[in-house]
C-alpha cells in the first residue's frame, strides 16, 4: 500500500515533520509512506480562475487520489491547527475533492503535554464536513506531547511505550482501510489539464461490512466498582437494566477511593446559601449554571437520599449531638469565611468516620441485586467500542483472564474509573508534579482518561487535585507504588511545633508549618492553593523533638520513620546526607533560630507559640512526600452525566460519574467527592438504563466469529458477585467465625480451642484489608489473643476497623465453642 503523509505546517523546524519521517521509516516494511510538504502551497483564494489552480495543489491532489490512505501531522498553535493546513484543506475541497471517502489517520506532535489534542479535534471536524467527506479513523488519536524532547539525534522516538502505542494506532488504521471501500477506489481520469478527479467506487458499504464480534451483551456496562460505579450500577438495575460491573482491582480491593475516604458526604439545608458557598469555592473559575444547580440540589437532598435509597438514618455532623463529632468539626465548613459556609453540612450513614461504612452499604446494594448485576473483578477495561459513523459508544473491550472480550452495551456505558493518582506520566503532564504519594486506591491509573480521549471527549479540571495529611498535606516517604500513611490530629500537631521545620528540594523552608491545610491547600495571596511540589522535602529536627516523636504511639512505631531517619553531628553533615545545599540549609537554621529567639517568624509567620530553639546537636532529618488524595480531572460531563465532545455535544450512550471528571475545582470542601458519587452516579445509571434505538449503521456479529473453535453458546461470563456463603474445613475443636465489618468486606477466621475452651490458635482464612496497617493488625492480634487467651487485646493504631472486624470474627467462633460446652 502507498500512503501520503501531509506535514501540516510550513515551518522549517517541525516535530510533526520528524514524526511523519519516523513513521515512514518505521513502517517501511508494511507500507510506503511518502511525506509531502505544504509549505509552497499559497493561501487559499476562491477568486482564482477555474483553470488556474496552483500547480502545487494539482500535484498534491493527484498524489492523494492515487494513495490508499492519508496521514496528517497536526501541529497546534493557540489551541488550533495551522493556517497553512487550513488553507490546504480549503484547496482540497473547493473544486477538487480527492479526500472524499479517503481513509485518514491523524497524528500530532506538540511541545505541550496535551500533544495537539485540540488541533486534532478541529481537523477531524473539518475532514468530516460536507465537501471534504474524508473517512477519518475514529479514536486512536496519537498525541505526542513534549515533542521537543521526544526524539533522539537520529530522529527516532526515544520512549518505547510511545512507539508501541503508535504501532497500535497504525495497526488499527490498516484494519480500518481493509474494511473501507475507500481502499478499493481507483482513479480513472487524471490528466494534467484536468481540475477534478473522478473515481470508480467499487463498494460504498464500508460501514455495513465492518464486523464486531460480541462475546456478551448487556443493557448497561459500568466501568469501575467504587462509590460512583456501585451507585450507577444499582440505579441502572433498579430501572430494569441488566448490568455488567467491572473493576481492575482483585476481589476485596475494589471500592476505589470511597473505600479509604472519611465517609463524610457533603450536604446542606439551604439551596441558595449552599450554591453561594460552592460558587465561592470554585471562584475565580466558572462552571455551567445547570451543573452547579444539579450538584447543589443533590447535596440538599442527601439526608433523604440516605433514608430512601440506603435505608439508614442519616447523621448530621452540624446539627446532631453525639460523642466523637469533634473529629470533623473543623471541616464541616472548611472555608468558614466564605459567604454561604454555614449552609454546608456533613452527613454520614452512622456516627463514625474512616470505617468504610458508606462503602459497605453501597457494595451491599449491588450484592442485593445480583440477579440484575454481574460483577467481574481483576478485569480491566481496555477501550470503548464506538460506531465510526454515528459516534455511538456501543460497547467495551475488557480483558478477562488475559483474554480480550467485546461486551455490547445496548443502552449505555458509564465511566466511573476514578482518577489518575497512580499514573506517573499523567501526574507530570497534568499536575506538574514529579512525586506524589497516593493515600487512596492504588488501582486508579487514569485508564478512563485514555478511553474517553479515544472517542473524542472534551476534558476539564485536569490540573486539580486534593491532598491531606501532615503539614500542608504530606506523609512519611514510602517506596514507589505504596500507599502513604494518613496521619492527622495529634501527629500533625507534633510535627508542626517545637524545634522542627520543613525544607524543600534546595534546603530552604517554603511554608508555614503551623498552618493546618485545607485538603492540601494553604494560603496563597488571598486564595488557597496546593503548594509547589517538592521531589524530596525533609523535616529537620533536634534530639528533643526526636524523643517526642519516638514516644508517639503511631509515629514512633511506624517503620518508614524508623528506617529512614538521618542523623548527623552538624547541619552541614546533615545536608550532605539529605542531598541539599549545605549553605542554604545552614542559613535556614540561622533564620529559624532567630525567629525562635524573637518569637517572630518574619518569613512565613509561623505561630510564635510553636517556635522553639534547637539543641546543639545531634541533628535529624526524615524524608517526607506530598500526598495525593484524589485527582479531579477527566471528561467533561453535563447535568445528565453525559460525556461531552469539544463542541459541547454529548457522545451518544456514554456517561460518567465520580472523580473521573469531577465537578469540584479550585478550592475543595471535604465531602464533595462522595456527594458527587451519589448524585451523579444515580443520574448516570438511570440515563444509561433508558432504552435506546438500535444502531444499524454498523453490522455486528453476536457471539464468536466463524474461525473461532468455541461456539457462542458455550461462552458466558460467570459473575464474581458471590451470593452463597463460602465453606471452610474444620477439624476437631475447630470453629469458623465471620464478620462483615472489615474495610474490604468479610473477615473469616478458624479458631482452635482445647478441651478447656482455651484459645490455642487463630487462623485468618479470608480477608481483604488494606495492605498496610490493616494487615499488621491481622498478623499481630491473633498471636496476642492466643498468648493472653482472650479477645480483648489492644487494637493496632490506625487499624481500628480491621481490629474490630477481627475481634468480631473471633467472638463469633467462640460462641460456637461455648454452645458445645
Amino acid at each position: 500500500m502507498h500512503f501520503i503523509a501531509i506535514v501540516g505546517t510550513n515551518t522549517k523546524q517541525s516535530t510533526n515533520r520528524q514524526l511523519l519521517q519516523f513513521m515512514a521509516d518505521h513502517f517501511s516494511s508494511e507500507v510506503m509512506i511518502e511525506v509531502c510538504e505544504i509549505k509552497d502551497i499559497p493561501m487559499f483564494n476562491e477568486n482564482k480562475p477555474q483553470n488556474d489552480d496552483p500547480i502545487e495543489v494539482k500535484e498534491l491532489t493527484q498524489k492523494i487520489a492515487q494513495a490508499d490512505g492519508i496521514i496528517i501531522g497536526c501541529p497546534e498553535y493557540t489551541h488550533s491547527f495551522s493556517s497553512a493546513l487550513k488553507s490546504t484543506l480549503e484547496w482540497l475541497s473547493y473544486r477538487v475533492h480527492p479526500l472524499a471517502e479517503k481513509p485518514v489517520m491523524l497524528v500530532g506532535a506538540s511541545k505541550y503535554a496535551t500533544g495537539a489534542s485540540r488541533a486534532q479535534a478541529q481537523v477531524r471536524e473539518v475532514l468530516d464536513s460536507p465537501g471534504v467527506n474524508a473517512k477519518v479513523l475514529p479514536g486512536n488519536e496519537f498525541l505526542l506531547g513534549n515533542s521537543h524532547h521526544a526524539f533522539d539525534s537520529k530522529g527516532n522516538i526515544k520512549d518505547k511505550k510511545t512507539i508501541e502505542f503508535l504501532e497500535q494506532c497504525f495497526s488499527h488504521f490498516l484494519d480500518f482501510i481493509n474494511n473501507s471501500s475507500a481502499a478499493s477506489q481507483k482513479p480513472v481520469d487524471i490528466a494534467a489539464n484536468k481540475d477534478s478527479v473522478k473515481f470508480v467506487e467499487e463498494d460504498k458499504s464500508m460501514e455495513s461490512n465492518k464486523k464486531i464480534r460480541w462475546d456478551a451483551s448487556y443493557d448497561v456496562v459500568v466501568l469501575g466498582f467504587g462509590g460512583a460505579g456501585a451507585t450507577a450500577a444499582r440505579f441502572a438495575a433498579d430501572d430494569g437494566a441488566k448490568v455488567l460491573l467491572v473493576d481492575s482491582a482483585p476481589e476485596g480491593h475494589e471500592g476505589g477511593n470511597t473505600r479509604y475516604a472519611a465517609q463524610l458526604i457533603g450536604s446542606g439545608d439551604d439551596f441558595d446559601g449552599l450554591k453561594k458557598y460552592y460558587k465561592n469555592l470554585t471562584a475565580p473559575m466558572n462552571l455551567d449554571e445547570e451543573m452547579i444547580d444539579t450538584y447543589v440540589e443533590g447535596m440538599v437532598g442527601i439526608p433523604d437520599y440516605l433514608k430512601k435509597y440506603l435505608d439508614v438514618e442519616p447523621v448530621s455532623w452540624r446539627h446532631d449531638d453525639f460523642a466523637g463529632k469533634g473529629v470533623a468539626a473543623s471541616i464541616i465548613a472548611e472555608f468558614p469565611e466564605f459567604p454561604g459556609a454555614q449552609s454546608h453540612d456533613l452527613t454520614t450513614v452512622h456516627e463514625g468516620v474512616f470505617d468504610a461504612a458508606l462503602w459497605q452499604n453501597l457494595k451491599q446494594q449491588v450484592a442485593k441485586r445480583s440477579d440484575k448485576i454481574d460483577v467481574l473483578y481483576s478485569t480491566p477495561a481496555r477501550k470503548l467500542i464506538q460506531n465510526p459513523v454515528s459516534k455511538v459508544v456501543c460497547g467495551v473491550e475488557i480483558e478477562r483472564e488475559h483474554v480480550l472480550r467485546n461486551v455490547k452495551a445496548k443502552n449505555g456505558v458509564v465511566l466511573a474509573m476514578g482518577g489518575f493518582e497512580n499514573n506517573q506520566q499523567y501526574i507530570e503532564d497534568f499536575l506538574g508534579a514529579k512525586k506524589l504519594t497516593p493515600l487512596g486506591s492504588t488501582y486508579n491509573k487514569g485508564a478512563g482518561i485514555k478511553m474517553a480521549q479515544e472517542v473524542g471527549a472534551d476534558f476539564w479540571h485536569m490540573n486539580n487535585y486534593e491532598s491531606l495529611g501532615l503539614l500542608h498535606g504530606m506523609a512519611f516517604a514510602v517506596e514507589e507504588g505504596e500507599r502513604g500513611r494518613l496521619m492527622l490530629g495529634a501527629q500533625n500537631q507534633l510535627l508542626s511545633s517545637g524545634s522542627i521545620f520543613a525544607v524543600g528540594d534546595d534546603g530552604s523552608r517554603y511554608f508555614n508549618e503551623s498552618e493546618e491545610n485545607r485538603h492540601g491547600h494553604i494560603k496563597n495571596h488571598g486564595t488557597w492553593k496546593v503548594p509547589l511540589n517538592q521531589q524530596h522535602p525533609y523535616l529537620v529536627f533536634d534530639q528533643t523533638k526526636k524523643n517526642e516523636l519516638d514516644k508517639d504511639s503511631i509515629i514512633g512505631k511506624y517503620e518508614p520513620y524508623q528506617e529512614n531517619l538521618l542523623k548527623a553531628d552538624s547541619i552541614a553533615q546533615l545536608a550532605q546526607l539529605m542531598g541539599v545545599n549545605a549553605s542554604i540549609l545552614e542559613k535556614a537554621m540561622v533564620r529559624f533560630e532567630q525567629a525562635a529567639k524573637n518569637k517572630e517568624d518574619a518569613e512565613f509567620h509561623r505561630d510564635p507559640k510553636t517556635l522553639r530553639a534547637f539543641d546543639q546537636g545531634p541533628f535529624y532529618a526524615i524524608q517526607m512526600s506530598q500526598t495525593v488524595l484524589n485527582t479531579q480531572g477527566g471528561p467533561r460531563r453535563n447535568s445528565r452525566s453525559e460525556i461531552l465532545n469539544p463542541d459541547g455535544q454529548p457522545i451518544p450512550h456514554l456517561y460518567s460519574a465520580g472523580e473521573l471528571g469531577g465537578i469540584c475545582a479550585n478550592q475543595y470542601q471535604g465531602g464533595g467527592n462522595l456527594a458527587e458519587c451519589l448524585i451523579f452516579g444515580k443520574i448516570a445509571g438511570q440515563n444509561a438504563a433508558v432504552p435506546k434505538m438500535e444502531d444499524t449503521t454498523v453490522a455486528y456479529v453476536e457471539g464468536r466469529s466463524e474461525r473461532d473453535t468455541q461456539s457462542a453458546s458455550s461462552f458466558t461470563f460467570t459473575s464474581d458477585n458471590k451470593t452463597e456463603e463460602e465453606n471452610f474445613t474444620t477439624g476437631k475443636n475447630q470453629y469458623i467465625g465471620r464478620s462483615d465489618a472489615g474495610i474490604g468486606g468479610e473477615v473469616v477466621v478458624r479458631l482452635t480451642s482445647d478441651s478447656k475452651k482455651n484459645i490455642k490458635n487463630v487462623e485468618i482464612l479470608k480477608q481483604s484489608e488494606s495492605g498496610d496497617v490493616g494487615l499488621e493488625a491481622l498478623e499481630k492480634m491473633p498471636k496476642e489473643m492466643v498468648a493472653k487467651n482472650k479477645i480483648d487485646v489492644d487494637a493496632v493504631s490506625g487499624a481500628s476497623v480491621s481490629s474490630k472486624a477481627l475481634k468480631s470474627a473471633v467472638a463469633d467462633a467462640l460462641k460456637q465453642v461455648n454452645k458445645e460446652g
